[in-house]
């Protein structure tokens, strides 16, 4: 009698296994890719229109600024082609204005600011922008991490005692203004008591370095607006995550887990905080346009030497090149940020790649 041959137990499962595994892996790449080229095809409208609407603007934007610069001193050639191919050449065709003023981008080139002349705008902006990513980014986890918390601990029980502090004072602090909460913590913090500096973004007697006494000079100065950014935008945080945790808490799956005897705490973590958690996470790209301008007011009540500051000198004096190029930044910026937190969220839940 002859032995039969049997096939190996573990090949064709493993080959059907793998098959649903590269099949969520292509959704979630096919979604990804459209995702990335709607955020591309934003970021060209952006750039078409940071160089069209100087264009539409009534007269001549280029020789206005020119015979601007030209009152302070004199205007070499390289800084007329400059600030032609960003704000518009008369005599020459739209499109070749716009080939130049794209190689212009590529190589990092705003022009020159005419508040500041001769310095370049990009050279300007070199030296604000580390200042403000280091701002916003910490105070933007921070402000999540705590709003987040706060939230999962007073939606776990809506209306006790804890909650009924909670849910008003986060309704308050949502409600007030960066420049309002600016300027009260300047008055107190600063002027009635003289706890922090009031301005700047570190002493300027001291030598930049990262030394102790320039690292605490810095961290003294970039408190205010620091708490400014987290008191404005904790609030919204903590009632987005209260608001789910009050849904999700009554879901079927979170009385499945309760009827298993879990303890209560892995329930609200592990099994409602979880799937309440990716709303905010949404939220956290909206969030971000709103924190990047709500900096520019805390950074200009506060002279902080970053973006925001940089953007109300340049409104102040009509600083034309300046505001075009922290223009762009700032929407490109907003842009990246949106489509970071969108392709967190397609890995997270499988629901927005269903239909890949």
């Amino acid at each position: 009698m002859t032995a039969t041959t049997l096939p190996t137990p573990h090949t064709q499962p493993s080959a059907a296994a793998d098959g649903p595994a590269r099949r969520r892996r292509g959704g979630r790449a096919r979604v990804l890719l459209r995702r990335l080229g709607f955020y591309l095809a934003t970021a060209a409208v952006a750039i078409t229109l940071n160089f069209v609407i100087p264009r539409l603007m009534p007269g001549d934007p280029a020789s206005v600024i020119l015979n601007k610069l030209a009152q302070r001193s004199q205007v070499t050639a390289a800084t007329e082609k400059s600030i032609q191919a960003l704000f518009g050449v008369p005599d020459q065709n739209l499109w070749q204005q716009y080939l130049h003023y794209l190689s212009q981008l590529a190589h990092l080139d705003f022009g020159i600011s005419t508040a500041y002349f001769p310095q370049p705008v990009g050279e300007m902006i070199s030296q604000g922008l580390p200042w403000t990513l280091g701002l916003v980014s910490l105070t933007t986890v921070l402000a999540f991490l705590l709003g987040t918390g706060l939230g999962i601990i007073s939606g776990a029980r809506p209306g006790s005692r804890l909650d009924s502090v909670l849910a008003p004072l986060a309704t308050f602090l949502g409600s007030m203004p960066y420049f309002w909460v600016a300027t009260m913590l300047l008055l107190l913090l600063s002027v009635s008591l003289p706890v922090f500096p009031s301005q700047n973004g570190y002493d300027l007697n001291l030598e930049p370095g990262f030394d102790f006494a320039f690292v605490s000079s810095v961290i003294a100065h970039g408190f205010l607006p620091a708490l400014t950014i987290i008191v404005s935008s904790v609030g919204g945080w903590l009632l987005g995550m209260r608001n789910m945790m009050i849904t999700t808490v009554a879901e079927d799956y979170v009385s499945l887990a309760e009827a298993k005897g879990l303890g209560r705490w892995r329930i609200l973590l592990a099994y409602a905080a979880r799937n309440a958690m990716l709303p905010q996470v949404a939220g956290l790209a909206i969030s971000i346009g709103t924190v990047v301008g709500g900096s520019l007011l805390a950074e200009a009540v506060f002279a902080y030497p970053g973006i925001g500051y940089l953007f109300y000198q340049a409104v102040v004096n009509l600083d034309y090149p300046l505001m075009q190029a922290l223009f762009l930044i700032i929407s490109l910026s907003v842009l990246v940020a949106n489509f970071i937190a969108d392709s967190v969220y397609v890995l997270l839940d499988p629901r927005t790649r269903e239909d890949a």
